[in-house]
């Protein structure tokens, strides 16, 4: 009987404690999960001229590179490779040949919990 007495208590407690302003309320308002960022030909030229990130090449099979590649993963082998990668929140720019497997690549990136990845749109053929 007294640990029912005292949950009931208790429980009375944290319910008025949490219901009042204060540390204790929770956001009705989910955090927004990362997203990838879409950047095209002339947005990649501008940041290039003063890089600060990691730019990765996701092509499979080599089809080239554009200057300045930081490394080579293949797009379909980005869990694999975390190792290459720097922390989770660096700046990672991801391109291919045309588009649609840095879009892969960089979706799957956020998915693992990385929270600044960039995505070229329309890749090296653009």
């Amino acid at each position: 009987m007294r640990v029912l007495i005292l949950l009931a208590f208790v429980t009375a407690l944290v319910v008025g404690a949490c219901a009042a302003p204060g540390p204790c309320q929770v956001s009705q308002t989910p955090a927004q999960p990362a997203q990838v960022t879409k950047i095209d030909a002339d947005q990649l030229a501008t940041m290039l001229q003063n890089k600060d990130f990691t730019f990765v090449n996701v092509h499979i099979p080599y089809a080239g590179e554009i200057a300045n590649t930081d490394l080579q993963i293949p797009y379909n082998e980005m869990a694999a490779n975390l190792d290459k990668l720097p922390d989770k929140s660096a700046k990672i720019v991801l391109y291919c040949r045309s588009g649609r497997m840095s879009d892969e690549a960089s979706q799957e990136l956020v998915k693992l919990g990385y929270t600044n990845v960039y995505d070229v749109v329309g890749g090296m053929q653009a």
